[in-house]
Parts: C-alpha cells; sequence; structure tokens
C-alpha cells in the first residue's frame, strides 16, 4: 500500500459543508458589525477552527465577538444542514476501494465533534466513521496551520507520520499537513491548485482520489 494512513478533513472533503458555512458565518459577522463576503469568509476562514475568528476579529477591529457567537453559528449551521448538507459527490467509493483493500482512515478536522457528528448522521456518512476514527481541533491545544491535529490522529491510530497521507481543501489545512511531515492531497473544487502550494499533489473530482492513496 502506498500509504498505511488516510486522514481526510471534513468540511469540503468528507461533506460538501464550505458554502453553506461560510455564507451563514459571513452573514453572522456582518450582522454584528464587521462587514464579511462569502468570498471574504473563505479566504480568512475556511479550513480553520472557530477561534480564528475571534482572534482575526479581535486582531482586526480590537473587539471581541459576544460570548454565545459559537453557540448562536452552530445553531444556525446545524439547522441548515438538516435542510442542505450531502456527502462530496464520490466519496462513498472512496471509502469503499480503502475498505476493500484495508487502509485505516481516519478525519481530523477544525470542526467541534458535534459539528462532525451532525454532519455525518446527516449525510450518513457515520456508518463510515465510528468514534475510534473521529479527531477535532477541539482534541488538541492548537488548530490549523498547526500540525497538532494531524500529528495527534496519527499517534491515536498507531501510524508514524511518514506513513500517512492528509486529504485536504483548504490552505490551512496544506500547511497543518506539510508541518506534520505527512504527504497532503489539494482538492481543487472550490480552491485553486495555486493556494493550496506544497501538496504533494491535486484532484479536481472525487473519483481521482482513490487511485492516489492506493
Amino acid at each position: 500500500m502506498r500509504y498505511d494512513l488516510v486522514i481526510f478533513d471534513n468540511d469540503g472533503v468528507l461533506v460538501d459543508s464550505e458554502p453553506t458555512s461560510n455564507r451563514l458565518l459571513a452573514a453572522y459577522l456582518t450582522e454584528l458589525g464587521h462587514p464579511t463576503s462569502y468570498e471574504d469568509s473563505l479566504r480568512d476562514y475556511m479550513g480553520a477552527a472557530l477561534h480564528r475568528v475571534h482572534d482575526l476579529i479581535a486582531e482586526r477591529t480590537g473587539r471581541r465577538l459576544p460570548q454565545d457567537f459559537d453557540d448562536v453559528f452552530h445553531e444556525r449551521v446545524f439547522s441548515a444542514f438538516q435542510r442542505e448538507l450531502k456527502p462530496v459527490d464520490g466519496i462513498v467509493s472512496v471509502l469503499e476501494k480503502l475498505t476493500e483493500y484495508e487502509v485505516p482512515y481516519c478525519v481530523a478536522s477544525s470542526g467541534s465533534h458535534e459539528r462532525i457528528r451532525v454532519g455525518h448522521r446527516t449525510t450518513g456518512l457515520d456508518r463510515w466513521f465510528d468514534a475510534g476514527r473521529i479527531f477535532s481541533s477541539e482534541d488538541v491545544g492548537r488548530g490549523k496551520p498547526a500540525p497538532d491535529l494531524f500529528l495527534y490522529a496519527a499517534e491515536r491510530m498507531g501510524i508514524t507520520p511518514e506513513r500517512c497521507v492528509v486529504v485536504e481543501d483548504s490552505p490551512l489545512g496544506v500547511r497543518a499537513a506539510l508541518a506534520a511531515g505527512m504527504d497532503v492531497y489539494g482538492f481543487t473544487a472550490m480552491t485553486p491548485a495555486a493556494k493550496l502550494a506544497g501538496a504533494t499533489g491535486f484532484f479536481a473530482a472525487t473519483g481521482e482520489l482513490a487511485g492516489l492513496l492506493v
């Protein structure tokens, strides 16, 4: 096998959540007096944990977001997920292929455990990811672009970093994987390859992915 462990990002790689979550994040920040477009949200926050939103807003404006910001945002996102969320086209076939070839895999996401599980239940991906395969930025001190989350996932799965490959769609995620010493394939459906600089390779459609991994 080419790799001993495949580590998937969640949002935009497993579940088609980035358009919904970034649309809602931009709208909420604008509502709170921090004008933000959908494009701004993709540029600044795609692939990041929510603490990055708090940090950047405070850095740029000197103001803190409301104490209940995370709770309100998650409530809006989860409600939209129930109406709109789908698995990324073709990802189930990739999971089937990894299972067929007995290649271990897991998910390591900047999102909370609750967000991951809500998304997986809604899309039916929960059958592919039990609790032992789910890792969140909540589990480590620093989120992406720090390597901590990917290193933690590899350690918990019992695989050395150099035998791991990460599947990512955000610049922050690619930077984190490289910092962890792992190969990383960049998904260019929403992010141009030029913004995923340093990736081991790229794929534009999920159907291309299985051939890169096994």
